[in-house]
């Protein structure tokens, strides 16, 4: 089942193949952690999401409140068999007509709902090995920002990644600035500093992101420093991590010939699981 514009259908049914998302990548979208009928962090998910529709110019219609949202996306997991947590997205498109010029910037919306096997954030600590992707580059600037349909590096990375034997890629921008991993931003640890790219260089405007940043903010223990990163500081860090809402924080534990403990991951996905519970 999906919820289409509100009302519960067959997926089959739903779409059509004059979508702008599916014609022009004409589309947004937001990927959701559910657990006890919580979404985590909806507030951040909400406010992100309003703000990439505003930058494609998308008309946002009077009931997109958090409220009304909020209970699509509830419903929408109620109606699927009973999980210990979900994994929902809401998409959101410009309706169909025109070219490049839309003929309207109002919009349609779907979400999707497939279940997750835990109810909270479990750290993965098998071997998870990295590599650049080097073919294609993700432009620094806004729009590279947003969760939008336009991921063709994400795509041919994950392609490259499963061809090679590597659990995720590392993207770089125009710059050969390291900003993210195929599905989620990246963390570098370097004694009591933590690195992360900032959104200057192109890198996705992350929930946990945001959420990790607020955290370490608290720790008086670690310095946050957000700035462009070199592929050369890669192999010079103590511990590298990714995160994303569905995973949460995922260890790097091999890139190159180089290997990396995974304590700062452990420490902090702790306090993720916590601020999750009451965010």
């Amino acid at each position: 089942m999906v919820n289409f514009n509100g009302t519960l259908t067959e997926e089959e049914n739903s779409i059509s193949l004059h979508n702008r998302g599916l014609t022009y990548g004409d589309a947004v979208f937001e990927t959701l952690r559910i657990s006890g009928k919580k979404i985590y962090f909806w507030e951040d998910h909400y406010f992100r999401l309003m703000s990439s529709m505003r930058v494609m110019r998308m008309e946002i219609p009077m009931e997109f409140t958090p409220e009304y949202l909020e209970e699509q996306v509830l419903k929408t997991v109620e109606a699927h068999e009973e999980a210990k947590a979900y994994r929902a997205k809401i998409i959101v498109w410009r309706k169909e007509g025109g070219t490049y010029l839309p003929a309207t910037n109002d919009v349609t919306f779907a979400i999707l709902v497939s279940p997750l096997k835990n109810p909270f954030y479990v750290l993965n600590e098998e071997k998870y090995e990295v590599e650049l992707f080097k073919d294609h580059y993700i432009p620094s600037g806004l729009l590279s920002t947003l969760k939008s349909a336009q991921k063709l590096p994400n795509i041919l990375g994950s392609i490259f990644a499963q061809e090679n034997g590597y659990a995720n890629c590392l993207l770089l921008n125009e710059k050969k600035e390291v900003i993210e991993a195929l599905n989620g931003n990246l963390f570098l640890v370097k004694d009591y500093k933590i690195i992360t790219a900032p959104l200057e260089s192109g890198c996705l405007n992350g929930i946990t992101r945001k959420q990790i940043i607020e955290i370490l903010g608290a720790i008086p223990d670690y310095i946050l420093d957000e700035t462009p990163i070199s592929p050369f500081e890669l192999q010079k860090a103590d511990e590298m991590f990714l995160t994303n809402v569905i995973t949460g924080i995922q260890p790097i534990t091999k890139y190159r010939k180089k290997t990396y403990d995974t304590a700062v991951a452990k420490e902090l996905l702790g306090k993720l699981n916590a601020k999750a519970r009451l965010g």
